[in-house]
């Protein structure tokens, strides 16, 4: 604990403006007086609220979430005597708070917690400073004032709030919230034999079983369940872009981990790729949930770079890896004629040995200027650029989906969610 010197509070100072008043009919002698006991009374209420400093503690940070408001809970105990606390906590400049500083008042003997969020902007390792406080005395003429060494380095991790949720959600999918039925004629995986009826296919006869038995039997299938997810998450210089307060590639990342949660969840091999003008980062495909913390720690730290990305190269070297049929999903963005064509020619590459998806993250601001009327001359430039950027998009999309590549255009803030409800539309209609 290091302690401050004592601070005069607002009443100490209108008292000794009042000495000034007493001395105009009683004289200076009177006010120095005056003055003097003032200020031993103000030294007493320090001197006392020192000896009954309350007890304050910050509960220990763990992994914060980028994008999201992380809680920050702060626990207080007064001892004998009522108090009156503000506290300054000394987070990372770099994060937005919902509280400069808190405050609150305490009875005697009262324990009380005071919370607020930070959410960061960034993804990295940061310092999280002391707690400073200060609490007036009884008396209310001066404010003791002193810290409490709290410093911890903070880790900022992709949004593991989001994670969090995503596995609730999927575990209650798998315990029947949404019943999974098995399928006549909708797989390849052999499941059981069943008496034939009516409604039955009939290319799914079982002729030998029907011999053996002198009764039709026909084949239930199943949708196979070991297939294989690639992702691949581009990384060059149009993901460094600011979307909503984060990097696109940021949400690319978050949109890369809940697609590989929900893969591990279904029970597939998920493997990734971050690419630029190469692939700097694969993890090879496996299974297993116990699989997504690995993955987890492989991908927080990766920043975008300002390298163009290279998709033919990207999707070349993903496939020497990974020779078996599979859905790959290449995250990223596009803007231009020369990269949406560079794009084409990566993803109908993979077709039609692998099912391709590509997945652009829009910026929801362009939507909301090409959408808005305007009165302005400026406005009308921007809107006019707006709407011919997302004409630009729609064509090089509806090229996409001319050569058989699945497609994903959504806002930045919204591609987890509907890239991960994509997957699962795919994982029912056993697309993949």
């Amino acid at each position: 604990i290091k302690t401050d010197p004592m601070i005069p509070s607002r009443r100490l100072y209108l008292l000794l403006l009042l000495g000034g008043a007493i001395a105009i009919p009683l004289g200076m002698g009177s006010m120095l007086i005056y003055d003097l006991i003032l200020l031993i009374l103000a030294f007493l209420d320090g001197q006392k609220a020192k000896a009954n400093r309350v007890e304050v503690s910050r509960l220990p940070l763990n992994r914060l979430s980028i994008g999201r408001d992380n809680p920050v809970i702060i626990n207080l105990k007064s001892k004998n005597h009522a108090a009156q606390i503000y506290i300054d906590d000394d987070y990372p400049q770099e994060f937005s708070t919902s509280a400069a500083s808190l405050k609150t008042r305490l009875q005697p003997k009262e324990s009380s917690s005071l919370s607020y969020s930070v959410c960061p902007h960034q993804r990295g390792e940061f310092t999280w400073g002391d707690l400073q406080l200060r609490q007036l005395g009884n008396w209310g003429l001066t404010w003791d004032s002193w810290k409490i060494s709290s410093s911890q380095k903070v880790t900022v991790y992709p949004d593991l709030l989001g994670l969090r949720s995503l596995s609730i959600r999927l575990a209650l999918l798998n315990t029947g919230s949404i019943k999974r039925s098995r399928r006549i004629g909708l797989g390849t995986e052999f499941s059981e034999l069943k008496e034939y009826n009516q409604s039955d296919d009939l290319r799914l006869i079982d002729w030998k079983a029907t011999a053996r038995r002198n009764r039709p039997y026909v084949r239930v299938l199943e949708p196979e369940r070991e297939q294989t997810l690639i992702i691949l998450l581009d990384r060059g210089r149009l993901m460094n872009a600011q979307v909503q307060g984060l990097k696109r590639f940021d949400w690319g990342l978050n949109a890369t981990l809940s697609l590989a949660l929900t893969g591990l969840n279904r029970g597939d091999q998920v493997g990734v790729g971050v690419f630029d003008r190469q692939i700097t980062t694969w993890i090879p495909p496996r299974r297993g949930q116990t699989y997504f913390p690995q993955i987890l720690e492989r991908l927080t730290n990766i920043q975008p770079t300002l390298w163009e990305p290279d998709y033919g190269g990207a999707v070349s070297q993903s496939i020497t890896q990974q020779t078996r049929r599979a859905l790959v999903v290449l995250i990223t963005d596009i803007v231009d004629e020369i990269a949406s064509s560079e794009l084409l020619g990566a993803m109908v590459h993979l077709t039609p040995r692998y099912l391709p998806f590509c997945v652009a993250l829009r910026d929801p601001q362009v939507d909301i200027i090409a959408h808005t009327a305007t009165n302005s001359v400026p406005a009308s430039y921007s809107r006019a650029v707006a709407l011919d950027l997302l004409s630009s998009r729609q064509l090089a999309f509806a090229k996409l989906k001319q050569q058989g590549v699945l497609v994903l255009d959504a806002p930045a803030n919204q591609i987890s969610d509907q890239l991960v409800d994509r997957y699962l539309h795919l994982k029912a209609r056993n697309l993949l």
